[in-house]
């Protein structure tokens, strides 16, 4: 099996559903203004593309953070270790540099680790123009050696227990990677 696709220019098609997806306009013309002049310049060295690369992408997992606290999270902020969606953003590029279509065939389902389970935050396609190739997981866990504050004790107390006031984010995650072309081609997990 061969998987091709076609390059998309600035098309308004393309922007709007980018649009839908709740991605700031601007920023999708810039990525794709940049894609262009890579492709204009094709001595351009791979460490800046990949470093560019790994840059949006941690971008796109703070904004999901931030969407994900006011909706799913029902909490007032999330704090982040440092550099943390930089190392995710690293091993997600890792882990595409061997697929077909790269990152642009990765449909990237993250998740975050609560003592009942695992609550999905949102589903990302890098590029909804191509066919899926294989799916990764991103699991943030909870860092389970915070203290309360007193804040969220009494928060907790005048408010419903599905409040919380601060979530602290513990500096592992985990990553599954499941390819959608291959039947013997099993998961991959890595914690990290």
């Amino acid at each position: 099996m061969v998987a091709t696709s076609t390059l998309k220019t600035k098309s308004s098609e393309c922007i709007s559903e980018s649009i839908d997806r709740r991605y700031d306009q601007a920023c999708i013309e810039k990525e794709l203004d940049f894609w262009d002049h890579c492709l204009a310049e094709p001595q351009r060295t791979a460490d800046v593309t990949e470093d560019r690369s790994c840059q949006q992408l941690a971008k796109m997992f703070e904004n999901c953070l931030s969407r994900a606290k006011k909706t799913t999270l029902h909490c007032s902020s999330v704090l982040v270790p440092e550099k943390l969606t930089r190392r995710i953003a690293r091993e997600v590029l890792r882990l595409a540099a061997c697929e077909p279509c790269g990152l642009r065939g990765c449909v990237l389902y993250v998740d975050l680790e609560l003592d009942k389970g695992c609550k999905r935050l949102e589903r990302i396609m890098y590029d909804a123009s191509v066919v899926p190739t294989f799916e990764l997981t991103l699991v943030f866990k909870q860092d389970g050696t915070a203290w309360p504050s007193l804040r969220d004790i009494f928060m907790g107390a005048c408010f419903a227990p599905t409040f919380r006031h601060v979530l602290k984010l513990s500096p592992g995650f985990r990553l599954v990677k499941k390819k959608l072309y291959s039947s013997s081609a099993g998961t991959v997990v890595e914690e990290c």
